[in-house]
């Protein structure tokens, strides 16, 4: 989808960071643009300051979503892509983390994903026109990462079933496209107390993972890497000995990267804004 003029995008998770720059640059382009998120203030700012179309959403609440989705076509017009951007990284040793923690980063960053996936190509094929779905991942559905075992396990999850319904679709020959952004450590709240020399690949900007996902949206592909090195580096790291892999890991400062973060206080305010991510989660969550 080369010229995105006048195509409806759908964008979670718009309020600030990826999403918000995401919003940015492909209203830029010429494209209808609606944001969600749940952080009523962010996203009305954004949404004023931007001149789109936002809403106060909570992604895990399916009902929520589907209203959102039909106001969305009532006022805009049919939805031609969907990116679903909206996520949280709490981070713990796995005996430490809480079970309501465990929930709430599955059902955001996964269920809500597939939730969301599922309701927007029911719609797409209902009309007969495709359209495109970009789902953002993270490096983390590639590599592991200690201190973070749940977020990985939610982002394998999400890079496993954007690569599976891209076979789907093509053995079908759906006429929907769907890709899988992975970004680097993102220079956002998110990454709070991480050090940036860190890990498998620098740290990048909100605007450089928005720049991914537009490209994704261009020209459709199933994955796509921010920076494109990552992608060189997760290649080249499922052909080494896995004893290799972890010492130059533990080399290069990944081992502990995120346990290091664990005690900063700016990431504690993080976790803090986290933990309210998912309020229709909560209606289900029993420990």
């Amino acid at each position: 989808m080369k010229d995105l003029t006048g195509k409806v995008v759908v964008i979670t998770g718009g309020g600030r960071g990826i999403g918000a720059a995401a919003a940015k640059l492909i209203s830029g382009v010429g494209a209808v643009v609606a944001i969600c998120d749940l952080d009523e203030t962010t996203v009305k700012q954004t949404g004023e300051t931007l001149g789109v179309f936002a809403r106060v959403v909570d992604v895990t609440d399916r009902a929520a979503f589907k209203r959102f989705l039909d106001e969305v076509e009532t006022e805009l017009g049919p939805i031609d892509v969907l990116v679903n951007n909206a996520g949280i990284m709490p981070l713990n040793r796995i005996e430490d983390e809480s079970d309501r923690a465990t929930h709430d980063i599955i059902g955001l960053n996964l269920m809500a994903v597939i939730y969301a996936t599922k309701e927007m190509v029911t719609r797409m094929k209902a009309r007969g026109t495709g359209g495109q779905i970009v789902n953002v991942s993270s490096a983390a559905g590639r590599i592991p990462i200690a201190g973070a075992s749940t977020y990985v396990a939610s982002k394998h999850g999400v890079s496993g079933f954007s690569n599976s319904l891209h076979i789907e679709f093509k053995a079908d020959r759906t006429p929907i496209a769907i890709s899988v952004v992975h970004p680097a450590m993102v220079h956002t709240e998110l990454a709070a107390g991480f050090k940036a020399n860190k890990g498998p690949a620098k740290p990048v900007t909100p605007e450089a993972v928005a720049e991914g996902i537009l490209s994704a949206i261009r020209k459709p592909r199933p994955n796509v890497y921010v920076p494109k090195s990552l992608g060189t580096s997760v290649r080249t790291g499922g052909l080494i000995p896995r004893r290799t892999g972890e010492w130059l890991n533990k080399v290069l400062g990944g081992e502990r990267a995120a346990l290091d973060a664990l005690d900063d206080p700016d990431r504690k305010t993080y976790e803090e804004r986290a933990a309210r991510s998912t309020p229709a989660a909560d209606k289900e969550f029993r420990e």
